[in-house]
């Protein structure tokens, strides 16, 4: 970073939060730090009811319904990757970052995401592994993290999604990230009993470690 100082960033802790309602959020706080650059950084917590998104440049045919009858909520957002799926149970992190403040290097950006999951996993006796040419985080071959990011005038948004103890059926409407050979975990397959407030409270101190900011929890 470019300051001895840690950075400020503002953690909102919030519970289950309708998918429209967050994106709408994050695409306001970036409005405003495209605006004004010397805002803090923000990092949200949350889950989300079940909902499919695609990224930007997403190939329909990894669904493996027809979005016009199905009645699943679908969105095609702005953010890379291909299809995947949120529900209760999945611990959901939209950081917020200007990275003039850190590296403007979108590599190192998505390898510090995939760092802060490592490090929450490590801390339950688990080595979270990368692939190389992927982009997660997966255990013995499970993929428990997901991520997918928009990065605009260096301000980040979406971000990644942490399966803890959901309901893994939904997955099998989709080709996960489009990825066909490689099984979609949790945590809690590992770890039973696994709690998400738990892990949101591990998550934040290892964004905090990976990512040298100073949270200042925010209402």
């Amino acid at each position: 970073m470019s300051s001895l100082q840690p950075r400020a960033c503002c953690l909102y802790n919030r519970g289950l939060v309708p998918y429209q309602q967050a994106w709408d959020w994050q695409q306001m706080l970036v409005r405003d730090r495209k605006q004004d650059p010397t805002l803090n950084d923000v990092l949200i917590l949350l889950e989300h009811p079940a909902v499919y998104t695609l990224g930007q440049g997403a190939d329909p045919s990894f669904l493996k319904f027809d979005p016009a009858q199905s009645g699943y909520e679908l969105h095609r957002v702005e953010r890379g990757g291909e299809v995947t799926y949120h529900c209760p149970g999945q611990l959901v992190g939209y950081p917020i970052l200007n990275l003039q403040y850190y590296q403007k290097d979108l590599h190192w950006y998505l390898r510090q995401l995939e760092e802060v999951v490592i490090q929450v996993l490590a801390g339950y006796g688990l080595e979270g592994t990368r692939i190389p040419g992927l982009t997660g985080v997966w255990v013995n071959g499970r993929k428990l993290a997901a991520i997918g990011i928009k990065v605009s005038r260096w301000i980040t948004m979406h971000g990644f999604a942490l399966n803890v103890n959901p309901n893994l059926s939904g997955f099998h409407q989709i080709v996960p990230c489009g990825i066909e050979d490689k099984p979609v975990g949790s945590l809690e397959q590992f770890v039973p009993g696994a709690k998400i407030e738990r892990v949101k409270e591990e998550l934040a101190i290892a964004f905090s470690d990976v990512f040298k900011v100073q949270l200042i929890k925010a209402d």
